[in-house]
């Protein structure tokens, strides 16, 4: 699958659907300054995400884990977490990081999530970021994470934003839209809806990702391979967000242009008690 996040810097980096998301370490601190404005990684509160903390009486599971930056964040908080991929050697080296790390409660599945490998009403936190674009029946999907998550469980999931995946339309190769890259786009309501569908509420949607949508339009025109995205057109850009970002007005700019051209978009979402 190919992961399209606003991804993460390489240490945290969710994951890459064959690495098509994988930047140059030149752009990481601007990467996660960018996520850390727009909500990721409260270290001081614990919050995954604004509005979702995370901590020692959760067990936490990441869905389509990928590189595994959620799973170790969680962690680190003291949650007992489980993370599922379809990639064997992403879940290898998610366990390496775990346990150099020091985590004292996780496991690691290769496993599509069909079904996925908890037990009814065990999970209080379910993360599922930048998958469900991938699979063939998002409403069956949904229905079994519901099944996992515990009473009051919170809920962290992701799609591509159609403004982005508009500009892929028009510059990502053919690949982008086949099996077992992206085979649907979510409109907004249609999100909330498979969403709200599930029997789950909606506590607050969020639209971030100016930065990568632009960045992914600009590796597509750069023509650089996948393995090797390091490209003038893009160190450029980088430099140009960074000072975007550290300007007194940086993050009114940001929160605008965020809400113009997401790349993602982002539902808090609570299952019944």
């Amino acid at each position: 699958m190919m992961r399209f996040a606003n991804r993460l810097p390489r240490f945290l980096r969710r994951g890459s659907r064959p690495d098509h998301h994988r930047k140059p370490s030149t752009t990481s601190a601007c990467d996660l300054h960018d996520l850390c404005k727009s909500g990721w990684f409260h270290n001081d509160t614990g919050e995954l995400f604004t509005g979702f903390p995370v901590g020692p009486a959760d067990t936490l599971l990441d869905v389509g884990c990928g590189n595994g930056g959620a799973t170790l964040f969680a962690a680190r908080q003291g949650c007992d977490v489980i993370a599922t991929d379809v990639l064997p050697d992403k879940i290898t080296a998610l366990e390496r990081q775990l346990a150099e790390a020091g985590a004292q409660r996780y496991r690691c599945h290769v496993s599509d999530s069909n079904p996925l490998p908890a037990r009814a009403a065990s999970i209080t936190r379910v993360v599922c970021a930048e998958v469900m674009e991938h699979v063939p029946d998002p409403d069956s999907f949904m229905d079994e994470l519901v099944r996992v998550g515990a009473p009051d469980a919170l809920y962290l999931l992701t799609v591509p934003d159609p403004a982005s995946e508009a500009i892929q339309r028009e510059l990502a190769p053919d690949s982008y839209w086949r099996v077992p890259n992206h085979l649907r786009v979510f409109t907004r309501d249609a999100f909330a809806t498979t969403v709200t569908r599930a029997g789950l509420t909606i506590e607050s949607r969020h639209f971030v990702g100016f930065y990568t949508s632009v960045w992914w339009a600009l590796f597509w025109s750069a023509g650089r391979p996948l393995d090797d995205p390091e490209h003038p057109l893009l160190d450029s850009w980088t430099r140009a967000w960074s000072l975007v970002l550290d300007h007194p007005d940086g993050m009114r700019v940001k929160q605008a242009l965020d809400r113009a051209l997401p790349k993602s978009q982002v539902i808090i979402a609570r299952k019944a008690s």
